[in-house]
């Protein structure tokens, strides 16, 4: 059997260091907003290139607390609209939605999956006032396109990097190529908490500072309480076990990157379109997603050679119950790849032998 995502073999590496960490913590007895997450703030801000980082509970509550942060700011007002991926996880939306904003959803580019200038513009109008660019599947959007047609119109730029931690291009990396960034540490992340986590990046001063508030009840000062603000701070325990992760992030991310080279290069069966990728480090592979016509045959396929497999993301998030206002809305790109879109195997930990029998099964398909 070769497993989706191994996570006991991932984390197992580190369970030493997780013991001292644990340890640490015990004899700190400082478990909330304790040294290890200003330890762990300022190392994933110098990994990202910026100058502040914010710690904390989870992907979602850092993209809310962004636009929240902004509101607050006066930059974004209750109802203004925000450019998304229709193709995206749900939280994206969630995150707009919760700040008291309106959505407005865009088709992806269906080689990149990503959404893309080209594909903005034709949405774009003057009530739209941000627009959130994720990541998706660890591969980085067309930023620079992106980013002038946000200059031009005077536009907030946000990053969903949830899936996109080290990815980097030539004028950054990740965290740092947008007004600020949002992340997730779900365990499956390339750089994953045992837990639930998330992080901000900004080189924004007023953002951090107002992020910082909003995040510990809008204190800056405990018993002080200057906003209505959230309790959504990063344990801990997880910033202090993501401080021994972080630490071989690009390494993992290169071996992500090799797994998906050989894959591509290797795989060679006209029924399975791989995915594009030009071998930069502007990708980092969460997940590496292809596309078949028939994806219950395949399913059945991988299943009965004891193949794991995942599917990112089977429903698209207008077709949602929660989602219900959007329905009748049409977006043939992101319908057709929610139908074909299926994620192999992909992590640090697997084997050139594991890789070897992908390929042979894959090809046999």
């Amino acid at each position: 059997m070769i497993p989706f995502l191994d996570l006991h073999k991932i984390n197992d590496r580190f369970k030493d260091q997780f013991h001292i960490s644990l340890n640490e913590n015990l004899n700190d007895s400082q478990f909330i907003l304790g040294p290890a997450v200003s330890k762990f703030e300022n190392e994933f801000a110098d990994f990202c290139g910026t100058r502040y980082c914010i710690g904390v509970g989870n992907g979602l509550d850092a993209l809310t607390l962004i636009l929240k942060g902004y509101i607050q700011l006066g930059r974004l007002s209750l109802g203004d609209k925000v450019i998304v991926p229709a193709n995206t996880f749900i939280a994206t939306i969630l995150s707009v939605i919760h700040a008291g904003l309106e959505p407005v959803l865009v088709e992806p580019d269906p080689k990149t999956y990503n959404i893309s200038a080209y594909s903005i513009s034709d949405v774009l109008d003057d009530d739209i006032k941000a627009i959130i660019v994720v990541h998706l599947y660890g591969q980085l959007a067309d930023l620079k396109s992106i980013k002038e047609l946000t200059k031009t119109r005077d536009l907030i730029f946000i990053e969903d990097a949830a899936q996109a931690h080290g990815a980097s291009n030539e004028n950054g990396i990740a965290g740092n190529l947008a007004n600020a960034a949002a992340f997730s540490f779900y365990p499956s992340k390339n750089l994953g908490a045992l837990g639930d986590g998330g992080a901000i990046t900004t080189n924004d001063e007023q953002l951090h500072n107002k992020v910082r508030m909003l995040s510990n009840y809008g204190s800056k000062e405990k018993y002080k309480n200057q906003s209505i603000g959230y309790n959504s701070r990063l344990d801990v325990l997880q910033a202090s076990f993501l401080s021994v992760k972080l630490n071989i992030l690009h390494k993992d991310n290169e071996r992500r990157q090799d797994v998906a080279k050989r894959y591509i290069n290797e795989i060679v069966n006209p029924k399975i379109k791989l995915p594009y990728y030009n071998n930069s480090n502007n990708h980092v592979f969460y997940a590496f997603v292809v596309e078949v016509s028939n994806r219950s045959e395949f399913i059945n396929y991988l299943n009965s050679n004891n193949i794991g497999w995942l599917i990112h993301y089977p429903i698209p998030p207008h077709k949602q119950d929660a989602l219900k206002r959007f329905s009748k809305l049409e977006f043939p790109i992101t319908e057709t790849l929610c139908d074909k879109v299926i994620s192999l195997p992909m992590s640090p930990v697997l084997s050139d032998k594991e890789v070897d029998t992908l390929v042979q099964i894959l090809n046999a398909y």
